[in-house]
């Protein structure tokens, strides 16, 4: 089964806001008008649904959600469907899809990390449709820093083109902006040097595969079930291996170890050329660091691994498209990922 691809996005297209997990509450819906005065600064149109509320760990419950999210994946009209953050709970949708009909569909963009994973990652393994682990919606207004991507970037882009991103070797250490005082907000300090690091080893890394991944926390309940065969994808559509990219959102690095072996043990790193591990702020346990832990997971695998990767909860992010063919570049002076959409 070949990964497909949506159509780029053009000017005029409509783009769905939906949340499939946690909603907006009341006091960031000043970040949410700015994000999408955003998104339409950019030519395209803009539909939210009514699975928004903010009050509770979900914006609706689940079969309506479900609903809201199928009708938007399923309507031609719709290019692109962007959550506006992740959340908690999205794992409740999955058995409530329409998988054969979000395969039969004309293949919408679906764009997210964090809790969205649960959501994107399933839809390249089970429908064969490429997702973007990227920017939410509601970090779309920030400036793009040089050598990067937006999401805006990626589903614009014409088919079969190459996207080549080199970080900045730099990431900020502060955690997240306060939206309900500050909801234009549109810098990123960049404060602290840090470039991607080699983990297993020694020696420059020039490697390809196709890419898959996601949130650790939340992607580790769904190995060992049809909705993260990460296995039978990398057979049934990765002949030429897998780039894996895994990211820890605040869990310690006891649990991120323990999720990280049983991910392994259910196939989740099969087939993999490379490992590559987002940059966390999540603690240590003990003397156990978030280092270690990838290697006591994931050290004998025998591939690269190469973490510190603008891929997870710590600004900036560099968007991954799941079932892209990524070629990854690691040398002492140079990092570059790029990924062709074919």
């Amino acid at each position: 089964m070949a990964v497909t691809f949506p159509a780029p996005l053009l000017p005029g297209d409509l783009i769905g806001i939906t949340s499939p997990s946690s909603g907006v509450r009341e006091d960031m819906t000043g970040r949410l008008d700015r994000a999408i005065r955003t998104v339409e600064s950019h030519g395209y149109e803009v539909a939210v649904g009514t699975c928004m509320d903010g009050s509770g760990h979900v914006s609706a419950p689940a079969a309506e959600r479900a609903a809201e999210l199928m009708a938007m994946l399923t309507d031609p009209a719709v290019r692109a469907v962007v959550p506006p953050w992740g959340g908690e709970t999205a794992i409740d949708l999955l058995p409530l899809l329409d998988w054969d009909a979000l395969r039969r569909a004309v293949p919408t963009w679906m764009v997210g990390f964090s809790d969205i994973a649960t959501i994107i990652t399933p839809l390249t393994l089970v429908a064969g449709i490429a997702t973007v682990h990227g920017n939410n919606l509601m970090d779309t207004p920030y400036r793009t820093p040089e050598g990067l991507l937006s999401w805006l970037d990626v589903v614009a882009a014409p088919a079969g083109s190459t996207l080549v991103q080199t970080p900045p070797g730099r990431y900020r250490a502060a955690a997240f902006d306060d939206y309900r005082h500050h909801p234009d907000v549109d810098r990123l300090d960049l404060d602290t040097p840090g470039r991607w690091q080699r983990l297993d080893g020694e020696g420059d890394v020039d490697v390809m595969g196709r890419l898959v991944g996601g949130c650790v926390e939340t992607l580790c309940n769904l190995t060992g079930t049809p909705f993260g065969d990460v296995a039978g994808f990398r057979r049934a559509s990765a002949p030429e291996g897998l780039i894996v990219y895994v990211e820890a959102a605040e869990s310690d690095a006891a649990a991120i170890c323990r999720h990280l072996h049983g991910m392994r043990m259910a196939g989740f790193f099969d087939g993999a050329n490379a490992v590559l591990v987002g940059r966390t702020r999540a603690p240590a346990w003990g003397a156990l660091t978030q280092h270690a832990a990838v290697l006591d997971a994931l050290g004998g695998l025998g591939v690269p691994i190469i973490a510190d990767v603008e891929c997870g909860h710590v600004m900036p992010y560099l968007p991954l498209v799941n079932g892209a063919l990524g070629r990854v570049v690691h040398t002492a002076d140079h990092d570059r990922l790029e990924q062709t959409l074919a």
